[in-house]
């Protein structure tokens, strides 16, 4: 540490800093990253596998296979099991008399895009409320 003995009014030392260490611990950091910072930089070969053509044709279901049972809903807040309209109240019971029936006694709920999110957890709720197992579908439907 250094002291200046500056020629001011006040008669006294002041402290200053010597700041060359500082610049040789520096620039000694900067020389370790410029060396070591290419040498992070990993590269990795992975193959994957091809997409699959749309024009190949996935193998037919089995003809004892049961279609799925899908719920919506639209805008106007109509309920359709399977496309066919269903009044409200009648909904849980509906889809209850139809899983008896099945082996997988799984609904898929679907709503439409423009549904609003209330709506739309309102019939959701509807259906679990008849202790049913719902799957939310991701995608639209293909028609």
């Amino acid at each position: 540490m250094a002291f200046d003995l500056g020629g001011g009014k006040k008669r006294g030392l002041s402290p200053s800093m010597n700041v060359t260490p500082l610049v040789d611990v520096v620039l000694v950091l900067l020389i370790i990253f410029m060396v070591v910072t290419p040498l992070l930089t990993k590269q990795m070969w992975m193959t994957v596998p091809a997409k699959s053509d749309k024009t190949e044709e996935q193998p037919p279901p089995p003809p004892d296979a049961l279609p799925p049972v899908v719920l919506t809903v639209d805008q106007a807040g109509v309920l359709r099991i399977n496309r066919e309209e269903v009044a409200r109240d009648q909904v849980v019971a509906r889809l209850q008399r139809m899983l008896n029936a099945r082996p997988d006694k799984i609904v898929f709920f679907d709503a439409g895009d423009d549904v609003p999110y209330g709506a739309a957890m309102e019939v959701l709720d509807l259906a679990r409320g008849g202790n049913l197992t719902v799957g939310v579908l991701p995608d639209k439907l293909a028609d």
